[in-house]
């Protein structure tokens, strides 16, 4: 006799008879080439960054290719947006960013995206220091010199900015208020053009990753004033932290790793698995560590939604008190 299953069951049974395969497709990611889409131009922290992750992929990922897609502009939301609206399959992932991936609503409450909700948090990657500096010909010389010269002039100073939201605006922007000082932003498309920005002076200073800096401090082309962390930096010993003229300030950059809302729990273990490996490679460790002067973090996908969840409501306030929108 022939027993006719309800509805219900057959679906249960459907699943079930496909979970192992779907296991596998999921543990056998990648099964061709993945894009990261990174939200700013190349030649800064964050194209370096990426491409470092893409050169050591290889071999802890199926052999397949990871391809850097630099998509910026409008702080992030252009990137934001190709990646939110891709499949969940783990073909497209972003180098996740505060302002594309965390704050951007603020910025722009007619975004097309929700920058929280519309993604599946991977990884936590690393945590970059951020540094005050200024052309070495300036005459700005410390922290308070810096704050002098504003307050001196009725219109303030200009500083460079890879984009509005991104962290070297948010902490510029804190330190003007935390200062009682104004600012000018000067927004650019990468971390290399606000550098040829500083040195051209076209703009007083900027507020950079270490990374994107270090190189033009080491070739006495630009003078370090303060760092954003209140932890001291290895790569730039005795420069004193924001928060030693200003108690509690603390910025700093961080980038992860998120794809499209929606990721399987498995899939998402098993794309962090594959980067939390290639950030243990020590040549990678290494690199990211002395080049770009950053710290390891490889965290859970939970970790990294906390991360985010804690810095939109750390900065926020900023935002809306400065009346900050992009363009």
């Amino acid at each position: 006799m022939t027993m006719l299953l309800p509805r219900r069951a057959l679906g249960g049974l459907a699943l079930a008879l496909a979970a192992p395969g779907l296991a596998r497709a999921q543990g056998d990611w990648p099964t061709g080439q993945v894009r990261l889409v990174v939200p700013f131009g190349a030649g800064g922290a964050v194209d370096t960054l990426s491409r470092i992750v893409a050169n050591a992929f290889g071999p802890a990922a199926n052999g397949q290719t990871l391809v850097v897609e630099n998509r910026s502009g409008a702080g992030g939301s252009i990137a934001g947006q190709l990646v939110a609206q891709s499949r969940p399959d783990g073909a497209t992932l972003m180098m996740a960013d505060l302002g594309a991936n965390a704050i951007g609503k603020v910025l722009q409450p007619n975004l097309a995206y929700d920058p929280v909700t519309s993604f599946t948090p991977i990884i936590h990657l690393v945590n970059l220091p951020i540094v005050v500096i200024v052309r070495a010909e300036s005459n700005v010389r410390t922290l308070a010199d810096l704050i002098a010269l504003a307050r001196s002039r009725p219109d303030g100073i200009t500083y460079a900015s890879p984009g509005v939201g991104h962290v070297t605006h948010l902490a510029a922007e804190l330190l003007a208020r935390r200062a009682g000082v104004k600012f000018t932003a000067v927004h650019y498309r990468s971390g290399s053009d606000v550098m040829r920005s500083l040195l051209a002076d076209e703009t007083q200073f900027t507020f950079p990753s270490v990374s994107t800096a270090l190189p033009f401090i080491r070739d006495g082309k630009a003078r370090a004033l303060a760092i954003g962390t209140s932890r001291p930096v290895p790569a730039l010993p005795g420069i004193p932290p924001v928060s030693a003229t200003y108690p509690g300030f603390e910025a700093m950059t961080w980038h992860g790793i998120e794809g499209p809302a929606g990721m399987e729990p498995a899939l998402t273990n098993r794309i962090n698995a594959v980067f939390r490996a290639i950030m243990a490679n020590p040549e990678v460790k290494s690199t990211v560590e002395t080049r770009q002067a950053a710290e390891v973090i490889a965290g859970t996908p939970a970790e990294f939604a906390k991360l985010i969840a804690d810095d939109v409501a750390k900065w926020t306030p900023v935002i809306r008190e400065g009346n900050i929108r992009a363009e």
